[in-house]
């Protein structure tokens, strides 16, 4: 098993026993450490009542996580998190994760491809730029969740 590998498999392992453990809601995030957006994310979903575990890594790890999880390029961000059996790619709202995780779809997760101005963590004053939040299926195909 290659190290990367190793990182990849404890960090999954890390979120199962977490989520299994923790009395609501816990999200656990792979960032990149010199990435203020997610930061930002991450400040977003503790705001929301989420209980949030931060894990910095390197890019080849991030990258190695996103495709282990079925996160393909098309759907990539730059923060992958972990919550209840699900993954959530990017600047998702909480509100939309709260949605995923009242509704428990068949599906990978949620993904906010890229980084919208105006998404959760990526606000700028009043612009906002419109973005879709998709349903990640787990044959790698999405659909809309929801419009914002």
């Amino acid at each position: 098993m290659h190290r990367r590998d190793f990182i990849v498999a404890a960090l999954a392992t890390t979120v199962l026993a977490k989520a299994a453990h923790a009395a609501g809601p816990r999200i656990l995030v792979a960032k990149s450490p010199t990435c203020g957006c997610c930061g930002a994310w991450i400040d977003r979903m503790r705001d929301a009542g989420f209980a949030v575990d931060a894990r910095d890594v390197d890019q080849d790890t991030l990258y190695a996580l996103k495709a282990q999880l079925g996160i393909g390029p098309e759907h990539a961000s730059c923060h992958t998190a972990q919550v209840d059996g699900y993954v959530i790619e990017g600047h998702v709202p909480a509100q939309d994760i709260q949605r995923l995780l009242a509704e428990r779809p068949d599906a990978a997760g949620l993904a906010v491809p890229g980084m919208p101005t105006g998404s959760p963590g990526m606000e700028m004053g009043d612009e906002r730029d419109p973005y879709d939040t998709l349903l990640v299926r787990k044959d790698g195909s999405a659909t809309v969740f929801a419009q914002h």
